[in-house]
């Protein structure tokens, strides 16, 4: 098996093989744009290692050197020579890009001879030990696992001494020394000096890299956007190009168009003698991009129209690394940008707009699960705010949050339900567990493309960086934003629109939803088949959901509605008779209040479909606990309807059929609000009444003949009568309930505790998240539908329900219904809608419009991840 490829060698696997960056190389390669020589080692190669527990596979070792040799011929120069050495960068790339996961290291090939011989042939002594005190650092961490701030606190202790602030500040004489400072931290470390040996030192270096796909920090990343970890990470071996090799010399990260807004417009950051990691790491506050234009105005100009051939010819906003040294142009890496959900609205449809793309291909390429930024709080505009500090706006959105200062605190408050503001100098990869867990970061040093931004608006979190007057001392627990003084714990707000930091709490509003994302989402609609409605409640719920483009309520749990406190004393009464005529006395209190809800609800969803639930939890739940007993006649009937396990026990359509007085007041006051309504609007409510938990087919008999019953004292309302399908049972028997039912939605939240046997209160954080967290389990069930399990039950249920009866609508409620890849398997099976919380159900319209696409052939779609 060949595990080498040159980048101006075709390979006939692409992005799986070569990893993103190795084929973002390889194409800038064949367009004849300005990108050093080098090599890319695959993918496959990494798989080979880790399958052979960390063994270099045959033959690599000697492909790597075979192309060094052609690298050398390419370059004129010896890698490992004394005089004046070849130096490479070796760098990660998966298939899937993973921002700052994994390992690089730069200025390979320097020992204690060759820095020497670098300095004497450039003519630039302080250029060479500044890249070789780099390369002792970012190997001594990478290859050895030492910690950085080991050689952070050295270089920080010698400005200390110069009475400097920034690293240009020191000359090639500090550097030398800080260099005999480093060689001994590598020592002491590592237990062996830093090797001379070039080709040593390449070895290890992408064994390294290969490593890093396993570190704790990537195997985070992977999770939480489900990325499968037999992938593997390539390693590109390029020759070094020199951002810091002085005033002409750069280093810098752009994008085609606005990462946070989808602008058209060059957006990125530069630093003059730098090297990348300078800029992406925020060690240094970088310079905005349009400054290059007065500092290096020949390699800007370059710059813009080799972005522009890129975006053409990848039809998609791009993402650049770039170097320039001693004034020549040099491209490190290009690919697609990671962009706030907003930001992929607006390109798409200027895309379109351009014609560079068409409208199937916008709708395709947005992540729906991204579209839940846009539903983000923002801070409202008439809030009073005292206003302590401000920084780069660098991921939108708002957030109120305690202060913590580490990662692992954010991490373990925030699975503690605790909202939380991580505060750092700036966040490394190795933060990751943090950054997932607060709800928005702060940062004092980094710019708009540093690590703490990029993740931020992947992951749709506000953050505020590079705000220099944000001081810490973790130490102590304190932070400083200008002249205040804050405690961990403290609350803050941060707002990532602003870059303004603010003290407390402060009032958060809903966001509006812009123009780019009605259009995109109407494109979607004309493009889906699976019609989606909402989970509803309330008529507010049931309005927000009809702005957000619900075609219908999919779920409306009467339940809630009980529990209002104005009612829960009736409910009370009810549940505390003793014989039916008390039971009765107090539904007809309850009837007009439930009447009025509904009212509410076909009102505010006029000439679109309703699916009312009739009550479904036991009836213990309305009733005090037994300690909280305000009678004996309550504590009585609270002993008495104790059950060992109640969600199994007498709830849902067990209640109608044991008190079908119950019932038969929901149903009416159903009727009545619909010929209300009808009355009042001249539009008749298109109601739909479902009955829960229903296993067996006489269960359902019976109550369509109590709902029957009822539903003729108003027999101008038309209705549908159904089920939930939410039991193991009723999804193979789903032949015999279909014959007397109009419509079944599946309950998937249920029918995945009682498919699988996990009670979601007991398995969610304790063993289920051991279970993912081992690898047991691939996926949360109750996040996305378990498909060989609990949708293999629903594939039965459907081909059962519907031969029996072909025009038998089918949906689903749980809120499996706004996943994408649920919903793509709801779409698989042929369901009619998916029904999901109004705030999922543009999600839900996209997801279903990709997987139509998909489907047809027309683009290639990834739902969802």
């Amino acid at each position: 098996m060949r595990y080498v490829y040159g980048f101006e060698e075709e390979a006939p696997g692409g992005r799986e093989l070569l990893g993103g960056k190795g084929v973002g190389l390889a194409e800038m390669t064949a367009l004849d744009l300005p990108v050093p020589a080098g090599f890319t080692i695959t993918t496959d190669a990494c798989r080979a290692y880790t399958a052979a527990g960390r063994q270099v596979p045959d033959g690599l070792d000697e492909e790597v050197d075979e192309h060094i040799v052609a690298l050398e011929e390419r370059a004129g120069k010896q890698f490992g020579d004394p005089h004046d050495p070849l130096l490479v960068s070796v760098r990660s790339g998966a298939a899937i890009s993973m921002p700052g996961m994994m390992d690089t290291i730069l200025n390979l090939g320097l020992g204690d001879v060759a820095v020497a011989g670098l300095a004497e042939s450039t003519g630039n002594p302080r250029f060479a030990y500044d890249s070789y005190r780099r390369l002792l650092q970012m190997y001594g961490e990478v290859v050895e696992g030492i910690d950085g701030h080991h050689f952070e606190n050295a270089l920080a202790e010698l400005k200390r001494e110069r009475g400097v602030t920034q690293d240009l500040d020191l000359d090639a004489d500090d550097l030398r020394e800080l260099i005999a400072t480093f060689e001994q931290i590598f020592a002491q470390d590592a237990g062996a000096p830093f090797p001379q040996d070039a080709r040593e030192q390449l070895r290890r270096a992408y064994r390294a890299v290969f490593d890093s796909w396993d570190t704790p920090r990537a195997q985070v990343y992977r999770r939480t956007y489900e990325i499968p970890d037999d992938l593997g990470t390539a390693c590109n071996v390029v020759q070094m190009v020199f951002g810091n090799r002085g005033e002409r010399s750069a280093t810098g990260v752009c994008f085609t168009r606005d990462p946070s807004t989808g602008e058209a417009r060059l957006y990125g950051e530069f630093l003059v003698n730098a090297q990348g990691e300078d800029v992406v790491a925020g060690i240094r506050t970088p310079e905005p991009i349009e400054r290059m234009r007065d500092v290096l105005p020949d390699a800007y100009d370059e710059l813009v129209t080799t972005l522009e051939r890129l975006e053409e010819h990848y039809r998609d906003l791009q993402d650049i690394e770039f170097t320039v040294e001693e004034g020549t142009l040099y491209l490190l890496q290009t690919r697609t940008g990671k962009r706030t959900a907003r930001a992929s609205l607006r390109a798409a449809v200027d895309m379109v707009d351009e014609e560079l793309i068409t409208r199937e291909e916008a709708v395709a390429r947005i992540d729906p699960a991204q579209l839940d930024q846009l539903l983000h709080p923002m801070i409202d505009p008439d809030a009073t705010v005292v206003v302590a500090a401000e920084g780069l706006n660098a991921s939108p959105g708002a957030a109120s949050g305690a202060i913590v200062l580490d990662a692992d605190t954010a991490e373990e408050r925030g699975r503690a339900g605790d909202d939380v503001i991580l505060v750092r100098w700036e966040t490394t990869p190795d933060d990751i567990h943090g950054v997932i867990h607060a709800k928005g970061i702060l940062t004092a040093h980094g710019g708009m493309t540093s690590h703490a931004a990029v993740v931020a608006r992947g992951m749709g979190k506000p953050c505020v960086a590079g705000c220099d007057t944000l001081h810490i001392d973790a130490t102590a627990g304190v932070i400083r934003l200008g002249e205040q003084e804050l405690s961990e714990g403290d609350v803050i707000t941060i707002d990532g629109g602003t870059g303004r930091v603010i003290i407390g709490s402060v009032p958060l509003v809903a966001p509006s939803i812009d123009e780019n994302f009605r259009t995109v989402l109407g494109w979607a609609d004309g493009m889906r088949r699976l019609g989606v409605r909402a989970n509803a409640d309330t008529p507010e719920d049931a309005a927000k959901a009809r702005e957000f483009g619900a075609e219908g309520i999919g779920l409306c749990r009467t339940e809630h509605m009980f529990m209002a406190p104005g009612r829960l004393p009736v409910v009370q009464r009810m549940i505390l008779a003793d014989a039916e005529p008390e039971r009765r006395a107090a539904l007809d209190d309850l009837l007009p209040m439930q009447q009025a809800d509904f009212e509410g609800i076909f009102e505010a969803m006029r000439g679109l479909p309703v699916i009312i639930r009739l009550l479904d939890p036991p009836l213990h739940e309305f009733l005090p606990s037994l300690e909280e007993a305000t009678s004996d006649a309550m504590r009585t009937r609270i002993r008495q309807l104790h059950e060992a396990n109640p969600m199994l026990g007498s709830r849902g359509c067990r209640l109608g059929l044991q008190f079908p007085e119950i019932y038969e007041m929901q149903v009416r006051a159903i009727v009545r609000a619909a010929r209300a309504v009808a009355d009042r609007t001249g539009e008749p409510p298109l109601v739909e009444i479902m009955h829960p938990l229903v296993g067996f087919r006489e269960e359902l008999r019976r109550l369509r003949e109590l709902t029957e019953a009822v539903a003729q004292e108003e027999p101008s309302v038309a209705y549908l009568c159904g089920t939930m399908i939410e039991l193991p049972r009723a999804c193979i028997r789903a032949d015999e309930i279909a014959e007397v039912a109009d419509f079944c939605s599946f309950g998937t939240n249920d029918l995945t505790q009682t498919a699988l046997g996990f009670s979601r209160d007991d398995a969610e954080g304790k063993f289920l998240t051991h279970y993912l967290e081992d690898g047991v389990l691939d996926a949360n069930p109750f996040e996305t539908i378990d498909q060989d399990g609990v949708g293999d039950l629903m594939r039965i249920a459907v081909e059962r329900a519907r031969g029996t009866k072909p025009e038998i609508k089918l949906g689903i409620c749980g809120e499996h219904g706004g996943e994408p890849r649920s919903v793509a398997f709801c779409h698989e099976l042929g369901l009619d809608y998916v029904s999901c919380s109004p705030y999922r159900v543009p999600v839900a319209r996209l997801a279903a419009a990709q997987v139509a696409l998909a489907e047809a052939g027309v683009v290639a779609v990834a739902i969802g991840g």
